[in-house]
């Protein structure tokens, strides 16, 4: 399947994957994460369920907070 991951088109094996399979696959292991499939904000809770088909576009961003 392809999806576009962070403005960057991927490709992975599979019809689909669910958001933690995602993040294990791309090693994106930071604790504060804000994600986005096809613009919908997706809760961390729902990352074992929520799922990534051909064609998502998906955004994976790192909040880092400073002072």
């Amino acid at each position: 399947m392809k999806i576009i991951l962070n403005n960057k088109e991927e490709s992975f094996d599979g019809e689909q994957l669910t958001i933690n399979e995602l993040l294990q696959l791309k090693k994106f292991t930071f604790k504060m994460l804000v994600i986005k499939v096809n613009n919908q904000l997706v809760k961390k809770g729902d990352y074992d369920s929520a799922m990534v088909k051909e064609g998502d576009d998906v955004m994976v961003l790192h909040l880092i907070s400073g002072g």
